[in-house]
């Protein structure tokens, strides 16, 4: 692989990994945790690939000053992890759960002594399945519980925590969890996905106003997972195509936190096919569109589509099917968000791609294919950085091999292999050049 000389990030660029709480904590019964949408859906038959569950998944809870430790090794400025609600208030409202706070702030603790900056996501798919017992993400309830245990975290953790994240990824919870029926909470209703959505939005919206009024420290937005889009050829159908997915795979959600406004295209399909326009009452969406102090952007496969909007594959794939390698698209995305959003600061909070490995008889994983989308990948952000977008920081997902959701455990995004038999951690190759980039601030 050639390195490219003289690539230099700034001395406060954020080198960090990501996790999630369901992926990596396991402990599903202690200390007082409640049960998870996810501890429902893995544990139905014929839901989850090889019929794995997050039960004990990198067991983290357990294992995390041993983490923390390996974080420190690696040189790591920057940790962004999920909290799961069901740990704080295990019915999703009601009185705090003082040991699942205690756990997150030694974890916090642990990154601060360690010199790292962590970033918390209150949001990672995995609602108290109290809630959803009463409507989930259909309620408008569930908005307001969400931004009460949102203003928890911030008197708990407000100064200790450098970012918050609101919502990881509400465009795959929606997609696939109440469109496709692959995640959970494992349903297919048009109808109700877009209801989800507006109460998702009013969530993230109400609990940046809480950060607000709570005069905590620390930054706050929203992360969203999101494709360039490309006509797969010049024909004016296929450009047709590829504007309409775009507005509804990327502007669908980034025009109601970034301006206010759902985009009319998307709107007027959803009115035809969901009572969400109904359920948007006056006031909303300016509080949805509450400023953000940061963009959290997503990019693992660009988007190709034909005259017929039918989905096109133009590049190599990795060991999920749905990921074509490109990382020009990743500067292409910096650009266009940077020039349809100008005022907003953004981070990569997650870019990685998925591998099936082995740990061989050398107990060594040599993931040189890793090492290459990483390169590539940050050698794109720093074109794009160079071409004037506000780029604060990169976090690989993610820090270790964990719980693919339904995939289970059948292919790996760490850079850290993890023996889910013994639990032990091995860095992989990916680890050892991601500790010199971080070094040398660059390549």
């Amino acid at each position: 692989m050639r390195e490219l000389v003289g690539t230099s990030f700034p001395p406060g660029f954020v080198f960090g990994t990501a996790t999630a709480a369901y992926q990596i904590e396991g402990a599903v019964h202690a200390d007082g945790r409640g049960k998870t949408i996810w501890d429902t859906f893995s544990h139905q038959r014929g839901r989850i690939l090889h019929g794995d569950t997050g039960d004990v998944a990198d067991d983290h809870y357990h294992r995390m000053k041993a983490d923390l430790d390996l974080m420190k090794w690696l040189g790591l400025r920057g940790y962004r992890f999920s909290i799961a609600w069901s740990r704080i208030q295990p019915t999703g409202k009601g009185a705090v759960n003082h040991k699942g706070m205690d756990f997150y702030k030694r974890l916090v603790d642990g990154l601060r002594a360690r010199g790292i900056k962590p970033m918390a996501t209150l949001f990672h798919w995995d609602l108290p399945q109290a809630l959803q017992n009463h409507g989930g993400w259909e309620s408008r309830d569930t908005a307001k519980r969400f931004a009460d245990y949102a203003q928890l975290m911030f008197e708990a953790l407000g100064d200790q925590v450098d970012t918050w994240m609101t919502l990881n990824e509400p465009k795959t919870f929606v997609q696939n969890g109440y469109r496709w029926n692959v995640h959970a909470p494992g349903v297919k209703s048009d109808a109700r996905a877009f209801v989800v959505l507006h109460h998702l939005m009013l969530g993230h919206g109400m609990a940046v106003q809480a950060h607000r009024a709570s005069g905590a420290g620390g930054k706050i937005g929203i992360a969203l997972n999101m494709s360039p889009v490309y006509p797969s050829d010049r024909s004016s159908g296929a450009k047709k195509a590829a504007n309409w997915f775009d507005d509804f795979s990327n502007r669908l959600y980034l025009e109601p936190v970034l301006h206010g406004h759902y985009p009319s295209g998307p709107y007027n399909w959803i009115a035809k096919h969901s009572p969400m326009p109904k359920k948007i009452r006056s006031g909303d969406m300016a509080i949805i569109g509450s400023p953000i102090d940061v963009l959290g952007v997503q990019y693992y496969s660009p988007a190709y589509r034909d005259r017929h909007n039918n989905a096109v594959v133009k590049h190599p794939r990795s060991a999920a099917s749905w990921q074509q390698i490109y990382p020009q698209g990743l500067e292409d995305l910096l650009v266009r968000l940077h020039r349809d959003y100008p005022r907003t600061p953004l981070v990569v909070t997650e870019n990685g791609i998925a591998t099936k490995e082995y740990l061989g008889k050398h107990k060594r994983i040599e993931d040189k294919q890793r090492v290459k989308f990483m390169h590539d990948h940050l050698a794109a952000a720093h074109r794009a950085m160079a071409k004037g977008v506000p780029l604060q920081g990169y976090f690989a997902w993610s820090l270790m091999d964990n719980f693919e959701w339904n995939q289970g455990y059948s292919m790996r995004f760490g850079i850290v292999y993890v023996d889910y038999k013994t639990q032990r951690r091995v860095p992989k190759r990916s680890a050892l050049w991601y500790r010199d980039v971080i070094r040398r601030g660059g390549f």
